[in-house]
């Protein structure tokens, strides 16, 4: 897969509800993707590269990186009935404190900004992510805070999204 472009309008900058986070409701060989982050109103994925710098003893400074660990946290991601990815998170985490599973999930980052059409964008999948709550409560409404970090194989590709549906074609393996 070659360069990217960006396939928003020059001079303007791609807006946030185009970089969208998908958790594999479905099964591996039928993945159903869906969104993370119904009702969140700010969301980033933090990079960590676990840059080292080091001097020699002639005073010349040399930086190291590793392939980054990725995280995303969504706060306060109420509960909502119509939420697949919400939904299976709480049964796994509250219903089934299956602490495995949580560590194991299959997920989708789709970079709608970034492709030839809207119907061939950039994607990434992670099929062995954590994907964890860090409460369960709030004042006026249930909140789930969702802590996410990104695990296993990573897979690129295009995704194409029509209708609310997301199907993902691979291009190359990590």
């Amino acid at each position: 897969m070659g360069d990217m472009t960006f396939n928003t309008a020059a001079g303007t900058v791609a807006e946030r509800k185009l970089l969208i986070l998908y958790l594999n409701t479905g099964t591996e060989a039928e993945p159903v993707w869906s969104a993370i982050g119904k009702r969140v109103e700010d969301s980033s994925m933090e990079y960590d590269w676990g840059e080292e710098s080091k001097t020699d003893i002639f005073g010349i400074n040399y930086t190291t990186m590793k392939k980054p660990t990725i995280t995303q946290t969504f706060d306060p991601c109420e509960l909502d009935a119509g939420d697949l990815a919400q939904q299976k998170i709480w049964n796994l985490a509250v219903k089934d404190q299956d602490a495995a599973a949580l560590a194991n999930q299959d997920l989708l980052v789709v970079h709608c900004y970034a492709g030839a059409s809207e119907s061939s964008v950039f994607a990434e999948r992670y099929k062995s992510c954590m994907v964890k709550p860090s409460g369960l409560g709030g004042s006026a409404n249930i909140g789930m805070p969702i802590d996410v970090t990104f695990g296993g194989e990573r897979e690129t590709g295009t995704a194409a999204v029509s209708n609310g549906t997301v199907t993902f074609t691979a291009t190359t393996a990590a």
